[in-house]
């Protein structure tokens, strides 16, 4: 793969990679207005997702750092974007251009003090895998392999301005108005601020290994703070494949796709309702599966606290009985923000019908004792419903600025889960096993 020399770190040189891209964007339009004359409307609009989606990918790759992790986390929202979207962005957990072997020592020497060789017996130069905000190498030190994750420059410093070439966008995707609009930029915002504090995220990762240690069949990494920065990590390199590439090829071990999927399920269980805190993030690039079976994850960066106002209303309507008691239902979408005091008796209405049809259907695993995440129909459902939202003319005229700023993160983590446990078709799943741990 192609190394990249250098990257884009003042607000011009961004702002510029930005307004290039978006003159590429401008070209796909033009051709789309004359793809519509000799091709139907699905075909042109096809290929008008599939130019775009080309063409921002492209140009956030260049510029990792904030831009590209929102690009990551929008191609978790399957049922939102066009699958072109998707599966472009999708590409910003594993594949994307490292920085040469010149600019690591330069960057290393410049977060660390020292060259790499100076740290550790072994150092390799060439990235073995490069995501959105930093870049992971081989090293040997201890008489043990080693990971050593090192960020990107320039990254830690353009988050604020990244986010503002962003919101345009996303403003108009989610049909966010009003003035605390601004909250959930501010929330987006100061998580990706505590991802790129790697003193913070070792701090975070040690305490996941510590609390989360004693779950079946989960492992994790041993890390190495005498050998660490505000910029780089040291861990012990995991053996093991990627879950994506797992679930590429495991179609009949159903016990095994069990085992993970349990581990996966109580991990998470766990960290929501005891430690009141979750590892949000869950892509298949941070959970490897081992030759002997086990899940390990990875990568603690993203972690957000649930307080306690967000999460009793929240998981109070998980519970069936909840969301069919229509006053009580009702009180919890205003405890929860999903209503507001100035909303129109239709806008009432109308989200208090969306969210019974979500909550409803998303809930299902809640309550019941085992559940089938391998079942299509369930998935297809939740995507009909995000489709058929998501192209409702009645939504878009109304105010998206709708809910807690907590939700983001915690929905995230719910539809990443989901996604996970369907990939990997696990189908005997005991939901409440996390009370016995």
């Amino acid at each position: 793969m192609k190394t990249i020399d250098n990257i884009p770190t003042s607000k011009i040189q961004r702002a510029t990679r930005m307004v290039q891209t978006g003159a590429k964007v401008g070209v796909n339009y033009l051709k789309y207005y004359g793809d519509k004359i000799t091709k139907t409307e699905e075909e042109a609009k096809q290929r008008l997702n599939e130019n775009n989606a080309e063409d921002i990918y492209d140009g956030l790759k260049k510029l990792k750092g904030s831009a590209l992790k929102v690009a990551q986390m929008l191609s978790m929202e399957k049922s939102i974007l066009p699958q072109a979207y998707v599966e472009k962005f999708s590409l910003a957990q594993f594949s994307v251009p490292p920085l040469s072997p010149a600019l690591v020592i330069k960057t290393f020497k410049k977060y660390f003090g020292k060259h790499p060789d100076q740290i550790y017996d072994k150092f390799n130069t060439r990235s073995v895998n490069a995501a959105s905000i930093g870049q992971v190498h081989e090293a040997e030190k201890y008489g043990k392999k080693l990971a050593v994750k090192i960020q990107y420059p320039g990254v830690a410093d353009s988050i604020a301005s990244d986010l503002s070439l962003v919101k345009p966008i996303a403003v108009k995707m989610f049909n966010i108005r009003g003035k605390d609009s601004d909250k959930y930029f501010k929330e987006v915002e100061d998580k990706l601020v505590e991802e790129t504090n790697y003193i913070l995220e070792l701090d975070q990762s040690r305490e996941i290994v510590d609390k989360c240690k004693h779950i079946p069949n989960l492992k994790f990494p041993s890390y190495y703070p005498e050998i660490s920065s505000d910029r780089i990590i040291t861990m012990d390199w995991m053996k093991g494949e990627h879950l994506s590439e797992f679930t590429a090829y495991n179609n009949n071990n159903k016990e095994l796709s069990n085992k993970l999927g349990q581990a996966l399920w109580d991990f998470y269980m766990h960290q929501l309702h005891n430690l009141k805190k979750v590892h949000a993030d869950p892509h298949p690039g941070n959970f490897l599966v081992s030759k002997e079976g086990d899940l390990i994850a990875l990568d603690f960066g993203c972690m957000k606290s649930i307080p306690t106002e967000f999460y009793v209303p929240y998981f109070e309507l998980a519970i069936e009985e909840n969301i069919e008691n229509p006053e009580f239902f009702l009180k919890k979408l205003y405890e929860l923000e999903i209503l507001r005091e100035d909303d129109s008796p239709e806008e009432i209405d109308f989200f208090k019908e969306l969210f019974y049809e979500l909550l409803s259907l998303f809930t299902k695993p809640f309550n019941q004792e085992v559940f089938d995440f391998s079942d299509p129909l369930f998935f297809q459902k939740i995507t009909e419903l995000g489709e058929r939202y998501s192209k409702s003319t009645e939504l878009r005229k109304m105010n998206g600025n709708r809910g807690s700023k907590h939700f983001i993160y915690i929905n995230r983590t719910f539809f990443g889960l989901y996604n996970l446990m369907f990939d990997l078709k696990a189908n005997e799943i005991q939901i409440n096993n996390y009370k016995k741990l």
